[in-house]
């Protein structure tokens, strides 16, 4: 069995590892991410073709490109599949079309995807502010352990059977440390996601002049 003193050193590493990620990269306390906390992008960040008209903001009334925003902004789709049907969508459109059509795919990748990640982001804020609940119940339960078994009359089968559950709830702690690296990168790969089909749609429009 384990020894107290190695359980609760588990569990203050676990804790500890996100906040020092977070006082590295952002004030925010409820940031456990290594990558800089950015809630919303500009669009500027993503797209270097000519200023988007005022029109394009109707996107979401344009049957044909909402669909296509929706399927390329999946991140199950491929990238290449997503590039490959935004060219697609490009060839089918008439001259007149293109530039109006492209604009409108553009704001709609931009105002979708855009929204996703700062979704992500407010979970990604929520989950650690759990993390950082979970910690504080698993370094108290150790300590209320720890002074059990101190106690002369102690019960054996009392101290083992907390024991065993500490050590079960440390290791779902940090087992959902380990989740929470994977999602940190959700956001940067959204954004990366956003810039190369953005790239695509400028390098059509170039491509047609």
């Amino acid at each position: 069995m384990a020894s107290m003193g190695l359980v609760r050193c588990l569990v203050l590493v676990a804790s500890f590892a996100p906040l020092a990620n977070a006082n590295a990269a952002t004030a925010d306390p409820d940031w456990p991410c290594m990558q800089r906390k950015v809630p919303q992008l500009s669009l500027g960040q993503v797209w270097n073709g000519p200023d988007l008209p005022p029109s394009a903001r109707d996107w979401s009334k344009d049957t044909a490109v909402s669909a296509l925003v929706e399927d390329v902004a999946a991140r199950r789709m491929p990238i290449a599949d997503a590039q490959k049907e935004i060219k697609d969508f490009a060839a089918s459109l008439p001259a007149e079309q293109l530039a109006p059509k492209m604009a409108m795919l553009v704001q709609g990748m931009f105002d979708h995807m855009d929204a996703e990640r700062s979704h992500v982001i407010s979970g990604i804020s929520r989950y650690a502010h759990k993390q950082l609940e979970m910690a504080a119940a698993l370094r108290k339960e150790a300590s209320d352990v720890d002074a059990l078994r101190a106690k002369p009359d102690a019960d054996p089968d009392e101290i083992e059977r907390r024991t065993e559950q500490l050590k079960f709830a440390t290791r779902i702690f940090n087992e959902r440390v380990q989740s929470l690296t994977y999602v940190c990168d959700v956001p940067t790969i959204i954004e990366q996601r956003l810039y190369q089909l953005s790239k695509v749609v400028s390098e059509t429009l170039a491509a047609k002049k």
